[in-house]
Order: structure tokens, then C-alpha cells, then sequence
């Protein structure tokens, strides 16, 4: 088993003095400092009593203390467990509360979230930057073994999952991703991506790592910082749909149509589906072919992706990355069914939850991925629609009931209803609410909101109805929403 942390160890022994890594407080690594700074995160855990096995929580966003984190837990056989620092403290503590991590460590220095959520935690100066620690002496101890990371995705009841990914699963995603867009030492990958969610932390930092190319990290998404990089030599850019969208509005506001100079060479967009026209416009803007794919934390990110040549008309996900694969269960007439995948991407299961394991993953290894697709004739894989009712909002997953039960608790709502409406290389969150009184304030509401859900969350429009289409039996008819309230949807796209 390659442990993820060898990776930082031959860049180191291969080529010391080459860039590795930097972030958006002007920490930079080369390979020797980035090693040594792995190496002293591995010291500051086992000094507080962390040892094979045990969770260590990160409450961050991405800066170089995360990044030596992720390596530095690798280095002593325990268990990372990435937060995001936006999200609300009920929302972490209920991660908190399932998987009890030994120590809990908040990135202060880069992100004021998280000092928020440190409260008065101690401060610690480190060689990648300040950080904040608590310790739970009584958290359990469990054995160690190949896992390498636990990340959160919110499930369909709203309960908290924690997918353990092993070291073998991110390396070979870093492998396949550095592989797929031909990454060489020295290169430049631009790291906005959240390394606390799986995109992030497989397809970017350990890509980086396994390809010994600089990782330029950014705290939160900016246009303009995102401009100045790729003038400045970012020579890969992952990306989801609304980056570039939100890059080419900026652009276009200071009269620039097609971006020209620096050392761009590789451009890709997951995480939602690509629309034709978009997709065009995004290609014409860079010159060059924008790359899709397909993936979800259970697989380590990479499922499929595209290898097109620029002006290629296809919009499917591509075909399965090499190693592995792809199956369409119980076709209709039009081939489509739900996708399954199988191979050395897929997680070891959900943490402390082997019933829930047990219904995606079967004993052949088959990973049911909940979402609806097609093979055509190539092998290319279009996705059809989910299964389930996920919501992509930015690259986050948005589960429907867990922004319908932070709506639920307000006193003046009697039950709602949440949806995804794709829009502009998006998806909208739209939700449908039924008061107990009349006059209920849409205003209000999205404030009770906001105090309950991470920003991504939190619906794009609150609409106020008499009442929602339901069955007899009662049951919300979610499909018929966007056809019965078309016109106060439409309104509020014009601004009504």
C-alpha cells in the first residue's frame, strides 16, 4: 500500500528545491519544507496523544496548515476528518458527535470561519501557519488500518455519512487525474476547489502531489485572484461551472473577451452538467476544449471524463477513467438506468454505518451511484438525471430534506418542499413553503435560514404558497412544483 505522504517524500528526496506548494496568505513550500512541514504536523498530533487509527477533525479551508494536515495524519496512520470551515456549528457538531476525533484542529490563520468556531481554543504558531486545537481525551481508540480520510456528505435524512477513503483510493485518483491531463513537475495547478470535499482534496492536492506540480491554494473563490493567476503561469485549471462563468463575467467587465497570454494549457469543468452553448462560449474564452467529468465522494471524485478536442460538440461525461468501471442497471428502452461503477476508486464504505454500506455497495464490489445515465456507441457516459433528489450547488451536494427540515422548524411554516432548478451552469435551490398564517415573510424565513444551513445551502428564492400538489396519500408531488408556480418563479427571475 502506497501511503499518500510517499508521494511528498520522493518529490522531496528527488528534487528539494522545487516548488510544491503555496496559498493565498504567501506561505510557499518547496519540496523539503514541504515534507519537513508534514513531518512537524505529524509530531503536533502525536504530542497530544493521536495515534494510529484515531480521528483528527480539521475545521479549515484551504491553506497550507490543511495541506500539511492531510499529509502529516497520513504519516502516523490516523484519520483526517476535512470540515468545511463555512459550515454552521450544528452542522459540525453533529459530525463532531459521529465520529468523536481525538483532536480537532481550526486553520485560524487563513480563514475566519474558522476562528469563529475556534472560539478560545489556544493558538498555535506552526511552520504552515496559525492554527487552533482542542483535545478529547475519552474519544474512542479503534485500530488502525488503510483509511486515510473520512469526509462527510449529508445524507437523504439528513443525518451526517462519513465515506472512509483509503490511501490506495487517493492514490490512485491522484494518479488518474494527473495521468488524464498530463501533468510534468513544475507545473502550476490553481487549488479553489475545497480540499474538504473530495474534488479537492483527490483531484487537486494529491493529483499535485503525485505529479510534483505546485498546488497554488485560495481560501475562498475570487475572480479577480483567479485572473491574476492564470496571467501569472497556472498552467491546469479544475474548475466547476459557476467559476468560470463568474470569471468571464469579471473579464468581460473590463472589456477583456478571450483570455490571452500566461501558461494555460488544461481546463476542466465537474460537477454539474455542461450546457452546449455554455460550453462554447467557455471554450471560445480560454481557446481551449473545456473537459467534463463525472464522479461523487463514495468513488474518490473520478468516475468518467472527456479527452475532447476543442470545438467537440459533446456534452456526455466521457468514458470511464482506465481501471475502472461502468455498468447501466435495469436499461429502459432508451438505455438509461441507474449507473454503477466498480474498481480501486471506490470507497471502503461508510463510517460506522455498515447497513447503509450494504445498500450501495455489493459483495462484488458495485458501487450504486444513485444517479440515472446512458453508454452511447463510444463508450461515453451521459448522465440522464439523479436518482435521488441531490442538488449540485457549486460542486457542494445539496440534500432536499435537510434545507426542508431547517425550514420546518420555524414556527409559521407547516411543511415544504425543496428542489434544484438547473440555471446558467448551476443549480438553483428553490424552495416551496406552506405557512400557518397568513403574511408570512419570505425575508424572514431566509434568515431563519441563514443561521441554520452553510451558505451553499440556503435557498436561491423562498416561495410563500397556499398550499403544495400533493397525492391523496398526502405525499408532496416535488415534479409538478416548477409547472405549478411557474409564473411566481418566473417573477422572480425578472425581478418582480
Amino acid at each position: 500500500m502506497t501511503q499518500i505522504h510517499a508521494h511528498i517524500d520522493r518529490h522531496a528526496a528527488e528534487r528539494p528545491d522545487g516548488p510544491a506548494l503555496r496559498d493565498s496568505d504567501g506561505i510557499a513550500f518547496d519540496w523539503a519544507r514541504y515534507k519537513a512541514a508534514t513531518e512537524s504536523a505529524a509530531t503536533l498530533l502525536t504530542d497530544h496523544g493521536v495515534g494510529a487509527g484515531d480521528r483528527v477533525m480539521a475545521v479549515a479551508e484551504n491553506c497550507a496548515a490543511l495541506a500539511a494536515l492531510v499529509f502529516g495524519t497520513s504519516r502516523i496512520g490516523a484519520r483526517l476528518v476535512p470540515v468545511n470551515a463555512r459550515m454552521t456549528a450544528p452542522e459540525i457538531d453533529r459530525v463532531t458527535a459521529h465520529c468523536r476525533p481525538r483532536v480537532t484542529i481550526f486553520t485560524t490563520g487563513a480563514s475566519p470561519a474558522a476562528v469563529a468556531h475556534a472560539g478560545e481554543a489556544p493558538r498555535l504558531r506552526t511552520p504552515y501557519g496559525e492554527i487552533a486545537l482542542t483535545r478529547d481525551p475519552d474519544a474512542p481508540a479503534e485500530p488502525g488500518d488503510d483509511t486515510a480520510v473520512v469526509l462527510y456528505t449529508t445524507g437523504t435524512t439528513g443525518d451526517p455519512k462519513g465515506v472512509m477513503l483509503t490511501h490506495g483510493n487517493l492514490d490512485f485518483a491522484g494518479h488518474a487525474s494527473a495521468e488524464l491531463r498530463g501533468m510534468a513537475p513544475d507545473e502550476r495547478l490553481y487549488g479553489a476547489l475545497p480540499l474538504t470535499h473530495v474534488f479537492g482534496l483527490a483531484s487537486m492536492l494529491t493529483a499535485g502531489a503525485v505529479a510534483g506540480a505546485e498546488v497554488q491554494l485560495e481560501a475562498r473563490f475570487a475572480p479577480d485572484k483567479l485572473l491574476a493567476a492564470l496571467q501569472d503561469g497556472v498552467s491546469v485549471l479544475p474548475a466547476v461551472p459557476q467559476m468560470h462563468a463568474v470569471l468571464m463575467a469579471h473579464t468581460a467587465a473590463q472589456g477583456i473577451e478571450r483570455l490571452t497570454g500566461g501558461k494555460l494549457r488544461y481546463v476542466s469543468s465537474g460537477a454539474a452538467p455542461l450546457d452546449p452553448a455554455w460550453k462554447r462560449k467557455a471554450e471560445a474564452f480560454y481557446g481551449l476544449p473545456l473537459q467534463n467529468g463525472y464522479g461523487m465522494t463514495e468513488s474518490t471524485a473520478g468516475i468518467c471524463a472527456t479527452r475532447n478536442e476543442i470545438g467537440d460538440p459533446d456534452t456526455s461525461v466521457g468514458p470511464p477513467l482506465p481501471g475502472c468501471e461502468i455498468r447501466i442497471v435495469s436499461p429502459d428502452s432508451e438505455g438509461i438506468g441507474e449507473i454503477e461503477t466498480r474498481g480501486p476508486h471506490v470507497m471502503k464504505g461508510y463510517y460506522h454505518a455498515p447497513d447503509l454500506t450494504a445498500e450501495v455497495l455489493d459483495p462484488d464490489g458495485w458501487l450504486k451511484t444513485g444517479d440515472l445515465g446512458r453508454i452511447d456507441e463510444a463508450g461515453r457516459l451521459h448522465i440522464a438525471g439523479r436518482k435521488k433528489e441531490l442538488i449540485i450547488r457549486s460542486g457542494f451536494n445539496v440534500h432536499p430534506p435537510e434545507v426542508e427540515a431547517a425550514l420546518n422548524d420555524h414556527p409559521d411554516v407547516v411543511q415544504c418542499a425543496v428542489i434544484g432548478r438547473p440555471r446558467n451552469g448551476n443549480e438553483d435551490v428553490l424552495a416551496f413553503v406552506q405557512p400557518a398564517r397568513p403574511g408570512v415573510d419570505p425575508t424572514v424565513l431566509a434568515d431563519f435560514a441563514r443561521e441554520r444551513l452553510s451558505a451553499y445551502k440556503r435557498p436561491s428564492a423562498i416561495f410563500v404558497v397556499d398550499a403544495l400538489p400533493a397525492a391523496s396519500t398526502g405525499k408532496i408531488l416535488k415534479h409538478r412544483l416548477l409547472t405549478a408556480f411557474a409564473d411566481r418563479i418566473a417573477a422572480h427571475d425578472a425581478g418582480g
